[in-house]
């Protein structure tokens, strides 16, 4: 009986949350001291999610660019932490890899934000997915770095043995090996990149509009029903990706 009441427990502490932004999303005149909206209606999911709008442009760019810093540093940090933690100079690299780490993401980017200037780089997407990947990439060379051990390395050199070349080897041995990790890190760079926010504002100065940034736009401008709405949709994505992450690496073990 206890167990079934802290598993329930747990699970509506978990849920409130959503269940208060959608609540919210479809609120609007609410003022103190009312504990529910005077007017419930479809008009935020209306305005806020037709093509033209900028909550749904917003949406789309975010995924567009943590799909593609998530894919980016999966892979590079894959191939990456296989060359680093083979080399003889494996801790001066790892040392380099944590570089990133020692300030702030906000920080980071006002000391970078000149060189993105005279780049050209500062206020487009291509600046904004350069300077989330600085931060994702060596998150993966880092996070892969313990999967390339002795037993991987055994288990290539066994594929040797058997007559495998090195693109059968990788495609066939060590990617499978892999698809635990690999998953597990595509979803941490996906989060790096979704939830950005001081970073992509100095360097997208303000033009390159994120869902992130739109969120803490309403928030700025004291609107809880756009706000919320927005809130909602930055958390839904991370919590279907989190799902689908424990549905194969269930079916993986």
């Amino acid at each position: 009986m206890l167990k079934t009441m802290l598993k329930y427990t747990f699970a509506g502490a978990v849920l409130f949350p959503f269940a208060l932004l959608l609540a919210l999303s479809f609120g609007q005149n609410w003022r103190f001291p009312a504990l529910l909206p005077a007017v419930w209606t479809m008009d935020n999911w209306q305005l806020l999610l037709t093509s033209q709008s900028d909550l749904a442009q917003s949406l789309l760019r975010s995924l567009s660019i943590s799909a593609g810093i998530a894919t980016a540093a999966t892979g590079l940090g894959f191939i990456t932490a296989k060359h680093i933690a083979y080399h003889p100079w494996r801790q001066q690299w790892l040392t380099l890899a944590y570089l990133p780490y020692i300030f702030a993401p906000v920080i980071l980017a006002a000391t970078l934000q000149f060189f993105f200037l005279r780049l050209g780089l500062a206020g487009n997407v291509p600046g904004v997915l350069f300077a989330q990947l600085l931060i994702a990439y060596p998150f993966g060379v880092i996070f892969f770095t313990g999967f390339w051990n002795d037993r991987m390395r055994a288990m290539e050199q066994l594929s040797a043995t058997l007559g495998g070349n090195k693109r059968q080897t990788f495609l066939r041995v060590l990617l499978p090996a892999a698809q635990g990790a690999l998953l597990v890190c595509f979803f941490q760079a996906f989060l790096i990149s979704w939830f950005e926010y001081g970073l992509t504002t100095l360097i997208g100065i303000g033009k390159v509009q994120t869902l992130t940034v739109k969120v803490f736009q309403y928030i700025g401008e004291a609107n809880i029903f756009h706000a919320a709405l927005a809130s909602l949709l930055l958390a839904l994505p991370p919590a279907g990706l989190l799902w689908v992450n424990k549905q194969v690496l269930f079916k993986t073990s």
